[in-house]
Formats: C-alpha cells, structure tokens, sequence
C-alpha cells in the first residue's frame, strides 16, 4: 500500500510513537513521516507508506504556519508545559505592547535552539542532555517569520499565530516575546497547522505529484526505458541542463538527476498515486 496523507498529532505522544498507532490502523509495517512535532505539540503530520516513504525530501513542505499560547508567568525548562518549574500570579499587560512585541518578529530572527531539541552536538541529541542537566553548545540559527499576528489575549494567555521556513522553533519565539514583554511565560499550547500545502483533512489520500514541486523532464525515446529502469541518456532529454527533475511514464514516476553530463535516478518506478 502507498498512502500519501497528513495525520493530527495528539498531545502528549511523540511522532515516532504515533506511528506505531498509523501503523496498526493501516496494517502496513512501512510508514514514515515528516517534520517532527514536540510530543505536547499537535496538529499536521505528513505520513507516507510503502514506497512513498522515500518522497519526503521532494515534497514542497514550506512554508509552515502554526498556532500557539504562551501562558505569563510561568518557567519552565522546555519552553512548554512539560517540564514546568514556578507558576506565578502577574499583573494584565496593556494590549497594544503585546501586539508590538509579536509584529516585532516579522523577518529574519536569530536566535539559539531551546535546549530541549533534537539538535545533535557530537552525536548526542541536545534534548537527552538536557533531561540529565547538561547544556549543550548549540549555535543560533536564522528562521524567517512570513507573517505573525496576535489571536487573543486572555490574562495570562496570548494567543498568536506564525508562519515561518523551515527549521523554526515556535517555542523559542515564544520565548523571546516573554523578554520583549519583559515577563516570564511559556508556551502551555503548540498546534501546526499546515507545512505548505499539507494540512489535515481526516486523512485523505494524497497524490504526490500534486506536492513534488520539481520541473518535469521529457524522455524522448521509449517511455520503456524508464519504467525498466534502464541506463539514461542525456541527448534523450528534453531538458539537458543540470538539476533534479521529475519524469512520469504510463504507469510509474522517476525522479532523475543531470550532472557533469551524466543521467541517474534518484528515485525509479515510483507508483502513480490510485485516488
């Protein structure tokens, strides 16, 4: 069985403990899925079974929007309500320098990962030392925040909603609009809502060629070549230049790459989607 499709994430479950709950529903012991979600995180989840489980890096996955809260007055390690330490009463914030400190976000925000993430340093899982009460060196990264509005406030919850490229953490910008407001919080809900075109709806099935944002490629001999997984020639392609393309036959689809001249598959005999 090949399924293309989003799952919702409950909370409190990882995303490779989901899987095992995908995999009984759809009796398959091949699954996989993309852009992993906090386990207090909910919300998109792209699954993939049996030879779909190898389009992950083709599929156009960005940008990525979600929702989130950010509950004042409370510390916690994790930047969510995991592993909370001190909750305190504080005083209701005026709404205009809340709505200022979440628009001051919109562009390129450099900022370090949160500690409880899955970041290795020397092959080691930042999060794993994190649980034993080691920091580790993680080096800022870059995200682009697209958009980013306030939902709601409701004292001590604000509400907000971000779209951003990939590789962001919501938790850190959570974060950081806690030191804008000079006040401690974190973030007590995480929901992503989409990444790209992919969002949830009750699972259905998916056709990847309608989320593989390669240019397509013509073969201009026999399509049988390619479905027979034979040797490529350049001079039998429309298109000669460099890059990863995408070629679909009669019955199957290929992913092939153009380099120093040469043809290769990346990816051969990829099933069309059955919808």
């Amino acid at each position: 069985m090949n399924l293309l499709f989003v799952a919702n994430k409950p909370i409190f479950r990882s995303s490779n403990s989901y899987m095992n709950v995908m995999k009984r529903k759809y009796n398959t012991k091949k699954i996989g899925f993309s852009g992993t979600l906090d386990p207090f995180a909910t919300g998109c989840l792209i699954v993939a079974t049996g030879q779909y489980t190898k389009l992950f890096q083709f599929l156009d996955k960005t940008p990525k929007t979600y929702s989130a809260t950010i509950w004042l007055g409370v510390k916690s390690t994790s930047l969510d309500i995991e592993r909370v330490e001190n909750i305190r009463d504080t005083e209701p914030l005026e709404l205009e320098k809340i709505k200022n400190a979440i628009t001051s976000l919109k562009g390129e925000v450099s900022y370090y990962p949160p500690q409880f993430c899955a970041k290795k340093v020397e092959g080691i899982a930042s999060y794993k030392n994190a649980r034993n009460g080691i920091k580790t060196d993680l080096k800022k990264i870059i995200s682009s925040v697209y958009d980013i509005e306030m939902l709601s406030y409701n004292h001590p919850f604000i509400s907000f909603k971000a779209t951003v490229s990939e590789g962001s953490y919501i938790r850190s910008l959570g974060e950081i609009i806690c030191k804008k407001l000079e006040i401690e919080g974190t973030l007590s809900s995480l929901k992503r809502i989409n990444e790209g075109n992919f969002k949830f709806e009750n699972e259905k099935p998916l056709n990847p060629l309608d989320f593989i944002s390669l240019e397509r490629n013509e073969y201009l001999k026999d399509i049988m070549d390619i479905e027979l997984g034979k040797k490529l020639s350049l001079d039998d392609f429309k298109i000669k230049n460099s890059g990863v393309y995408l070629v679909v036959t009669n019955n199957f689809f290929s992913i092939i790459e153009i380099k120093d001249d040469n043809v290769a598959y990346k990816i051969n005999r990829m099933p069309l989607f059955e919808g």
